[in-house]
């Protein structure tokens, strides 16, 4: 039987896991287990930021997705950037990855949102077709992203 939980601090490093078995896989990270901690601890500590939902089978983490929160000023409202989606690659094709998006549907709905925007590699097409299936669509809009080196601006 799978239960889906929010995150606690413990769970830290059962996640760190399972973002090192998605990094492994995406073209622009690399697994880090510090700054995945430092990432997931700031989330889990600041439920205004965002929501780790968890999905657990016998208590072992088999699967997580994130959700952060910010403003829209288009829609003039709260919207989410669903984050970190991954079901541990022998647990695929069972319905977690299935269960743990309605959730996180569910729960940005709750909370407010108008919208849910993601982002994956445009070379994987297994998850191109399992978010279309939950009703996600290709946007007009592309992504840009600015590496800010360190904290100083130096």
């Amino acid at each position: 039987m799978m239960n889906i939980t929010t995150a606690t601090i413990s769970d830290i490093p059962a996640l760190c896991e399972l973002l090192n078995e998605l990094f492994s896989q995406e073209l622009e990270f690399e697994p880090d287990y510090a700054a995945q901690s430092r990432g997931l601890a700031c989330i889990i500590d600041h439920p205004e930021v965002g929501s780790i939902l968890v999905a657990r089978r016998q208590d072992k983490i088999v699967g997580m997705v994130n959700l952060l929160y910010t403003v829209s000023t288009a829609l003039g409202e709260r919207v989410a950037l669903l984050e970190d989606m991954v079901v541990a690659s022998a647990m695929r094709g069972s319905g977690i990855g299935s269960s743990l998006i309605a959730r996180a549907i569910e729960l940005a709905r709750t909370n407010g949102c108008r919208r849910i925007t993601l982002l994956t590699d445009q070379v994987n097409d297994s998850a191109q077709r399992f978010y279309a299936k939950h009703g996600f669509t290709a946007s007009a809009m592309i992504p840009l992203r600015l590496t800010l080196d360190d904290k100083n601006g130096s």
